[in-house]
Order: structure tokens, then C-alpha cells, then sequence
């Protein structure tokens, strides 16, 4: 008889705010095909002979600035999450990092040692991304492979209800009268990477690709999804703030990666007289380095040094109720 399980899985953290803990974190996810598509020498040159010979000290830094008594906040966040779908739900559920601690595999293995042959695991990226879900189901499927299990994969959630309406009142909690502009940041992915993962040569032949229907390239389209997920979140508010938009976060090197970018964004808005402004990242569930240091310290000094008055960083769903019970329900309608 068959015994299913729940795997959760989130992007990961280093064990600590150590130099070597993070650089040994930021080579394992650096080094991913699907982050740094670059053939293997060259990715190992970039990485190994530059990035984590000047990096993972300022990023060390930026990891302290963050830390809490329980650790990452991405990992506590996570594991407080787990604990709460494991209440709501009747089989076993385990959580896993794609880098660092705890694994895909140890995540499986501790299915399998309560029984489980199958599994369902839930990247927990609301939007597709081949540097995040597409890593994560690969990671996966090898994992449970070497160890004779079955998997099936939650598809993105960008557009379910329950996780709109969860991420609507989340923001609406945050966003008063006083509030002038509503800024959207999502990670940010090369465009390249955005033309890789297209099925159908669809998307950027036209300027509004991401509304012209295309069912097979808007299931694997990072920008598509995100513009969704923006317009629907404002749609279901009750009384959403009169100007907002959508930013990409968090990018680095050459490559030219999706646009507008948050920080030019933030010091736009505060130069052309938005003076309260709200942000939140609809791209995580749980904070993080990128909601927590890059917006919530860096984006508001941008702005405040820029004009502004006010800053309120939003904070993610992590284990707002609302968002358990919705994801809980997209676990178990993929549990049939």
C-alpha cells in the first residue's frame, strides 16, 4: 500500500553568518546549471576564481545584519511553516533546502523512514523560474530516484486564489490611507533565462507577449506569472493604494536581466515625490536576505537619502494563517 508524504522546499541559507559557512553557501548555489547557466569551467572559473574570493565577506555581513536567536530567519520561518501544514495535514511533511541544511535528500530519507514511497514536493515559489522551481524539481527527482520513491510536483501558485487573497490582505494590513505608492518586487532573472525556458519562441516577439494568450509558454514565463500575480493582488484588495507598480530585485553581474530594477526604481519614486512608500515581495513566502536586508535596509536608505519620508517594508506571508490553510489546500489538491 502506497503511504504518501509532503516535502516543502525553499531556496536555503548558510549555517551561519561565518565567512567560510557562507561561502561554502554561495558555491553550492552559484555552482546550480540552472542559476549560473554557463558551461561548467567557465562557471567554476567565475565562481571559484572571483566571486568567492571577494563576496562572501560582504555578504557574511549582510547574513549578521538579519540573524536571530533562532538562526536564518528563512530557515525558522520554514520550519515554522512545516510544523503548521503538518497540523493540517493527515500525512507526514518534512522541509528541505535546494543549498545547504537541511537537504533534498535528508528531507526524503526522513519520509521514507516513517514509511512514505510517495511524495509530493512543493517548491515553495509562487512563480516559475528556472533558477528556483526548475532546480528544485530536478533536485528533487534525483534525490527520490537514488532512493526509489515517487514524486509529484505542486505547479506554481502565482495565480491560486487562496494564496491572492492570503497576499492581498497581508499587504492591506500594511497599507493605509497614508500610503502613496505600492511597489511589487520579485527576484529578478536574466532575460535569458526567460528566453530559455520558452517553449515557443513567444516570449519578447512582441511588446505585450506577457497578455497575448500562450498556454504553453505562460506556465514556465517568470515575467507572464508576475505581472499576474501583481494585477490580481490588486484586484482583490479592498481599497488598493492609488499608484503601484511591479521591480525586479537582486541582480548581479553582466547579464541583461528583467526590468525595472528596484533600487533605480525606489530612488525614481522618491525623486518624483512619492514620499510613503510600501513595499512588498510577492516573489517569497518567507523573508529572507533579499526582503529583510535588501529592501528593508538598503531599499530604505535609498529612499529616505532620496526624498522620501516614510518606508514600510511588508512583511512576507511566512505563517500568516490565511497563507497556511491556502497552501495547505494546494498540497492536498495535488494529493488528490
Amino acid at each position: 500500500m502506497t503511504q504518501s508524504g509532503i516535502l516543502l522546499v525553499n531556496l536555503g541559507t548558510p549555517d551561519s553568518t561565518s565567512v567560510p559557512d557562507v561561502r561554502r553557501y554561495l558555491g553550492e548555489f552559484l555552482m546550480d546549471e540552472y542559476v549560473i547557466d554557463l558551461p561548467h569551467w567557465l562557471r567554476w572559473l567565475l565562481i571559484h576564481g572571483i566571486i568567492l574570493r571577494v563576496r562572501p565577506k560582504k555578504t557574511a555581513a549582510a547574513y549578521q545584519s538579519i540573524w536571530t536567536d533562532a538562526g536564518s530567519p528563512l530557515y525558522a520561518i520554514s520550519a515554522a511553516l512545516t510544523q503548521d501544514i503538518q497540523l493540517q495535514s493527515q500525512v507526514p511533511v518534512a522541509l528541505a533546502m535546494r543549498y545547504g541544511n537541511p537537504s533534498i535528500r535528508h528531507g526524503l530519507e526522513q519520509l521514507k523512514d516513517k514509511g512514505v514511497d510517495y511524495v509530493i514536493s512543493a517548491p515553495l515559489y509562487p512563480q516559475y523560474a528556472m533558477a528556483t522551481t526548475k532546480t528544485v524539481t530536478v533536485a528533487v527527482d534525483t534525490a527520490a530516484q537514488e532512493l526509489g520513491m515517487v514524486v509529484n510536483h505542486v505547479s506554481p501558485f502565482y495565480g491560486d486564489s487562496g494564496y491572492i487573497h492570503a497576499l492581498a490582505n497581508t499587504i492591506q494590513a500594511h497599507v493605509d490611507n497614508t500610503v502613496d505608492y505600492l511597489l511589487m518586487s520579485y527576484h529578478g532573472i536574466p532575460v535569458r533565462h526567460v528566453k530559455k525556458t520558452d517553449p515557443g519562441k513567444h516570449c519578447f516577439q512582441s511588446k505585450d507577449c506577457c497578455f497575448i494568450p500562450n498556454k504553453d509558454a505562460h506556465a514556465v514565463c517568470y515575467p507572464h506569472q508576475v505581472k499576474q500575480t501583481s494585477l490580481s493582488v490588486i484586484q482583490a484588495m479592498k481599497t488598493p493604494p492609488p499608484q503601484w507598480s511591479w521591480s525586479f530585485q537582486s541582480r548581479f553581474g553582466l547579464d541583461q536581466w528583467l526590468t525595472p530594477f528596484t533600487d533605480a526604481e525606489i530612488k525614481r519614486l522618491a525623486q518624483s515625490g512619492v514620499r510613503h512608500l510600501a513595499v512588498c515581495c510577492p516573489a517569497f513566502v518567507a523573508d529572507c536576505l533579499e526582503t529583510l536586508e535588501e529592501i528593508g535596509e538598503e531599499g530604505k536608505e535609498i529612499f529616505l537619502e532620496n526624498g522620501g519620508e516614510t518606508f514600510t517594508m511588508i512583511p512576507c506571508l511566512n505563517t500568516e494563517p490565511e497563507w497556511v490553510s491556502a497552501l495547505s489546500g494546494i498540497i492536498q489538491r495535488a494529493l488528490g
